[in-house]
């Protein structure tokens, strides 16, 4: 970490280090090799020659681990002939800037350190930081941000120095994800493509890296949303995360309702039932949207899903006022209208939002019948009176057969760039008995959709554009003005397979496939929309976080959904519905959970799937 860009050390918010580099006998090590070892480890490895005599060959080897709890492990490995002694010296600042300020690169210069203890101390009006290492160094010099040490190394010996990095008064964090009560399932897969195993193991290695435990109710966890930006609980991308990572159980998604029942607004007011949310960057053409509504409108639906995939019914029912608070207040919100609003004055009416509020009605009065409750009649009628008006108002033809208008504004006009948020539109949530809830779409105006999603102006060859390459202020880099996300890739592969347009669905799922190898199989949050050509790779974004709650996860949604796997746990049924072409060739899932059991499926190459293990008594329905 050399102090320069994004680099450094991360924690609530704030960067508690971001200068930590190290000098060998006066010399800089000359680097071969930097890899993320594991979702909360990178691994750095040097050489050194330290004798002029000992010809081109390195006899040092200088390897750092950094952890992603502030721990920094520093090891000097010696193939010399002859024991040595080393002076080793780290050099460490710190500018403890928050995140608003690195982002927009507005953070300031590096504050004066002060010797503490066994390390270094760093102190701003805003907060404290501190270093401490072990063994303690021979000296320490605070005006420069230095510790030095003297290390004796015998031949062939190895000796390290362990640096600790700790806002002050914060204890060391602890990876949920490595202890017994982890509730994501250690899932496997297997096939014709070897990328397919790579993929899922990684996407659940993340996800387990990413989990966080609700500190009053520690038997619940749920996944912060990414490293280094966003390490805390950010409510639409946990509930998007959980839904999406169901195939691996439910418990994630059960821990991750109620930390967020516990946030729900109540008594008097317009926002009373909704889960607060930030707001977020929605692009060049609309102001910033409320993910409190998105949160709002996803929590019925990971209930209802995560019921139908076997949550058990004391849970539900626990659950459940909370979801019908969030019914209640979508109802209250719309009105009379047949639009939900932005919830700020004069905000626009998003196509996705429409799309998430159609979505949340019907699982939710699915939900609501299911369990003897009354309001599922009113959300149908709703919903059922949204389609025709959203196909008249949002739907604009021109001549390449039209398109789905990414919002219309306070004054009626539409916002016509088309963009991946129109992928909510295939994304209709999952009924009982292996049925999918309708679209707001009719079935022609779904085909020139899907046509859209797979055509070029989208599909970049690495994944689903966030902005569509011939639209103005298309930025191959931009967050969600052309970047490929690959949250939204996925919910495209799965609602165009699901609505049977798997020759679009194939050609990006494959190609995040191969993006993924260019990433260790690690998806980043985001990359760059540039078009793919022979011999290219996708281009990393700078700021995107790496590991993500919502790639992760997708990882998972993008494989099984080959398998087609629609549980209806209350039912006692599993239906399947495979893609039939079998992009990847055969491909078989193991150590899945349908109705809290193990379960396997195989998809063969000519795409006919076959359930290998199935709880007791699940039956395979039509």
């Amino acid at each position: 970490m050399t102090g320069r860009g994004l680099e450094g050390f991360y924690r609530g918010g704030r960067r508690v280090l971001s200068r930590c580099e190290i000098r060998v006998g006066g010399r800089e090590p000359l680097a071969v090799q930097a890899r993320m070892a594991s979702a909360d480890r990178a691994r750095f490895v040097g050489t050194l020659r330290t004798s002029p005599q000992a010809g081109p060959d390195p006899d040092v080897v200088v390897e750092r681990n950094r952890f992603a709890d502030g721990t920094e492990r520093i090891t000097l490995h010696s193939a010399a002939p002859r024991p040595m002694r080393l002076p080793v010296e780290v050099v460490l600042g710190t500018d403890l800037a928050d995140l608003g300020s690195i982002a927009s690169g507005t953070a300031g210069p590096e504050l004066s350190a002060s010797v503490h203890g066994s390390g270094l101390r760093w102190s701003c009006p805003t907060g404290n930081a501190s270093v401490t290492a072990e063994p303690p160094p021979s000296d320490a010099l605070a005006s420069a941000g230095l510790l030095r040490w003297e290390l004796d190394l015998p031949p062939g010996g190895s000796r390290s120095v362990e640096l600790r990095v700790r806002p002050d008064g914060v204890g060391p964090l602890r990876a949920v994800g490595r202890a017994a009560t982890s509730p994501l399932a250690a899932a496997c897969a297997e096939g014709d493509d070897p990328r397919v195993s790579a993929l899922l193991q990684t996407s659940i290695e993340d996800l387990q890296a990413l989990l966080l435990r609700d500190s009053a109710n520690p038997a619940d966890t749920h996944l912060a949303a990414g490293a280094p930006w966003r390490c805390g609980l950010a409510p639409a991308d946990a509930l998007v995360a959980a839904r999406m990572a169901l195939p691996l159980g439910t418990g994630l998604a059960a821990g991750t309702l109620r930390i967020l029942a516990r946030t729900q607004l109540t008594g008097p007011g317009p926002q009373s039932g909704m889960i607060p949310g930030p707001r977020r960057d929605a692009g060049p053409y609309l102001p910033p949207q409320c993910t409190g509504t998105e949160a709002t409108l996803l929590f019925p639906v990971l209930l209802a899903e995560a019921r139908r995939w076997g949550l058990g019914e004391q849970e539900t029912e626990e659950l459940l006022p909370a979801a019908e608070r969030c019914l209640t207040w979508l109802r209250t919100a719309v009105g009379d209208d047949a639009y939900l609003r932005d919830p700020h004055p004069g905000g626009p009416i998003r196509c996705e939002t429409q799309a998430h509020a159609h979505r949340a009605a019907l699982l939710g009065a699915d939900l609501l019948d299911a369990c003897g409750r009354t309001g599922g009649a009113a959300l149908r009628e709703w919903a059922q009176a949204l389609r025709p008006a959203f196909r008249e108002d949002f739907w604009l033809d021109d001549r390449g057969g039209g398109r789905p208008a990414a919002a219309r504004a306070p004054d009626g006009r539409p916002v016509p760039h088309l963009g991946a948020a129109a992928v909510h539109l295939l994304d209709t949530g999952l009924l009982g008995g292996g049925a999918v809830a309708p679209g707001l779409l009719d079935k022609v105006q779904t085909e020139k959709l899907a046509r859209l999603l797979g055509s070029p102006v989208m599909d970049s060859g690495w994944g689903l554009r966030g902005l569509g390459a011939k639209e103005p202020g298309f930025n191959p880099f931009g967050h969600r003005a052309g970047a490929v996300r690959i949250q939204e890739t996925a919910l495209a592969v799965a609602g165009l397979a699901a609505a049977g347009y798997e020759k679009e669905a194939s050609s990006l799922l494959r190609g995040v496939l191969e993006a993924a190898e260019t990433f260790a199989h690690r998806l980043p949050e985001m990359y760059a929309g540039e078009q793919r050509t022979e011999g290219s790779a996708p281009l990393p974004h700078p700021a995107a976080c790496r590991p993500a709650a919502a790639p992760a996860a997708a990882g998972v949604l993008l494989l099984t959904t080959l398998a087609g796997i629609r549980p209806d746990a209350p039912a006692g049924t599993v239906t399947l519905r495979p893609v039939r072409s079998a992009p990847l060739g055969e491909v078989g899932f193991t150590g899945l959970r349908v109705v809290g059991a193990p379960f396997s499926v195989r998809v063969s190459r000519l795409g006919l799937v076959m359930v290998e293990e199935a709880a007791d008594g699940l039956q395979l329905g039509a």
